[in-house]
């Protein structure tokens, strides 16, 4: 298993920095080969700059070599992130909008396809590990941006019959010690299931 797991917070005392300890505690137990990207801890730049985009149809990669090197490797894809407005923060946002490129993640349509298609079906695992302030009422009313673009719109690209887990702890800011070990708790069990074995068919997929 080569896991890669993108981590998006500013504060490494946060709920959610534990929330990555226990996710890549769990890979090593696994025996995965892990590598994390911490966007704020790297300086990551999400804004799209022009040059970027006038050159965006070619797949162009200056500035973001090692996260697109790491997309072409894992075949496990992990994401640990607070939702911020019922989506994902900016910094992981303009992670997708310039890491998740043509020829990278997705084809272009051509005179034979009228849509994009899927480039990342070597990924074979895809989890999603938030937290959030709002209920979770609240939070499926609006949406829930955040996780329809990870895990179906993201998800749509990756394998077919790719093995995917979600956990959010909604109501962060009425938390307690209790819920944040129950949240924890969900978060080990889903992370159980994402890494066990796959069928045979999706193995050969990866």
């Amino acid at each position: 298993m080569r896991a890669l797991v993108v981590y998006c917070h500013p504060d490494p005392q946060s709920f959610t920095a534990a929330v990555r300890a226990l996710v890549e505690e769990k890979l090593s137990a696994a025996g995965a080969e892990t590598r994390t990207l911490d966007l704020y801890a790297r300086g990551f730049s999400p804004a799209l700059a022009q040059q970027e985009w006038q050159r965006y149809l070619e797949g162009a990669h200056e500035g973001v070599a090692e996260d697109v090197a790491a997309l072409r490797w894992c075949d496990t894809l992990i994401f640990v992130y607070p939702t911020w407005w019922y989506g994902l923060p900016a910094m992981l946002k303009g992670w997708l909008d310039r890491v998740l490129l043509p020829d990278v993640a997705f084809l272009m349509p051509d005179e034979t396809h009228r849509n994009i298609r899927p480039g990342l079906r070597h990924i074979a695992r895809l989890g999603v590990f938030t937290t959030g302030g709002a209920s979770r009422l609240l939070t499926f009313f609006v949406g829930a941006p955040g996780k329809r673009t990870l895990l179906r719109g993201l998800g749509q690209l990756c394998a077919p019959r790719r093995r995917t887990a979600f956990a959010m702890h909604y109501g962060m800011d009425s938390s307690t010690a209790e819920s944040r070990m129950r949240h924890l708790t969900r978060v080990s069990r889903e992370m159980d299931r994402l890494i066990g074995p796959l069928p045979r068919t999706a193995e050969a997929r990866a």
